[in-house]
């Protein structure tokens, strides 16, 4: 082993993405290295294919793919096999350098080395097609699918998609977000409960095949499942799932259970209280970052109480669709950790009514949607 000295450059290393090879005519090969005057630790290999050329393959130890985390050492060995001896050098920056074609004179060319974060994910996704498991693959494409919408030409395309659409002023007017009510879209001039908060609005179409993944999949092994690490409000209707024959309808009813779960997992992980309960539980990558966008603080990433009521607020809508809109509410209050008379508020606060049921209270959702009048604090 030979230890880096600090008067003397250690060997450089580089590669050719582009399969420009430098052995074919290594005597007219010409290979300069460059460092900063103000930052002698930054490195600069130039090779240039002969003096007549161009074009040179620049690349450095501070930008590009050079710039991106890395977690291991580099070293170059030498066997001379006379002696049989094998001498080990520490490289330069412990850096490959990725060589890049250039113009030369051409001023203002843009760079083609690959951003840090853009490197890692395209580095993560080759990981993940080469020796990722069927399910992380199939996770993978569909993330990649769903992240085109930040293609600069995928926008333009929708735009283009969207100019062709007629927009219906009363769909507008009626299909209102949670804005000043703090709670999931709905239509208020909806006939009836399903198109009162439409699932579509809650569900996005490109989460439903994540969603499929949880419950949907462990009904289909032929081993016994356990659910204690699911809602009660979940686990004490999977028997329904069983029930039902259509296949779609199932996986709709799956999907909307394993959302519920996603929503109170993702609750208690902002509780001090039932942390622990939701320490281990997976939340799928997309869902966990629409739930961060949509309930957390962006400084604080805690839950304030307006948002924390938003989420129970969804909640409760999908149980009122798991339960045929006839919602009863001791299982959920328990998943809540909520006592029947605050959960009350926040179903009426939906335009629901509370009714008994064989001495069950019950949440059903009379249409049109009727919402109880904002109340206002009393002055002192």
């Amino acid at each position: 082993m030979v230890k880096e000295q600090t008067d003397k450059l250690a060997p450089l290393v580089g590669y050719f993405p582009s399969g420009f090879d430098p052995n074919k005519d290594p005597s007219s090969t010409i290979t300069r290295v460059f460092r900063n005057k103000d930052k002698p630790k930054r490195l600069e290999l130039v090779v240039t294919p002969n003096a007549t050329s161009k074009v040179d393959f620049v690349g450095t130890n501070y930008s590009g793919e050079a710039a991106a985390g890395q977690h291991c050492s580099y070293a170059l060995g030498v066997l001379d096999k006379e002696t049989q001896t094998l001498r080990i050098v520490p490289i330069a920056s412990n850096k490959i350098f990725r060589l890049e074609p250039k113009i030369r004179g051409l001023v203002g060319q843009k760079s083609e080395q690959t951003e840090p974060s853009k490197l890692k994910s395209e580095q993560m996704e080759e990981l993940t097609n080469h020796y990722g498991t069927i399910r992380s693959r199939r996770e993978a494409e569909k993330l990649r699918v769903l992240h085109k919408e930040h293609d600069p030409s995928s926008q333009r395309d929708l735009l283009g998609t969207i100019n062709q659409i007629a927009v219906k002023k009363e769909d507008i007017g009626s299909s209102e977000v949670h804005g000043s009510r703090n709670t999931p879209p709905y239509n208020s001039a909806a006939a009836t409960p399903q198109e009162a908060y439409p699932l579509e609005k809650i569900i996005f179409e490109g989460e439903w095949d994540f969603l499929l993944e949880d419950i949907y999949d462990l009904l289909q092994t032929e081993t016994e499942v356990t659910w204690d690490a699911y809602p009660t409000f979940v686990a004490n209707r999977i028997h329904k799932l069983h029930e039902i024959k259509d296949e779609e309808e199932k996986k709709r009813l799956s999907c909307v259970f394993s959302y519920i779960t996603h929503l109170v997992k993702f609750k208690d992980k902002h509780s001090m209280d039932h942390f622990s309960s939701a320490k281990k539980h997976r939340l799928p990558r997309i869902i966990l970052q629409k739930f961060s966008s949509m309930f957390e603080d962006p400084d604080s990433h805690k839950l304030s109480p307006d948002k924390h009521s938003l989420l129970i607020s969804y909640v409760l809508v999908l149980t009122l669709h798991a339960d045929g809109f006839r919602a009863n509410l001791t299982d959920i209050a328990k998943d809540l950790k909520l006592d029947t008379g605050t959960l009350r508020e926040h179903y009426e606060h939906l335009g629901c009514k509370l009714v008994r049921d064989k001495k069950t209270l019950v949440a059903t959702l009379p249409t049109p949607l009727k919402f109880p009048s904002m109340r206002q604090k009393r002055r002192q």
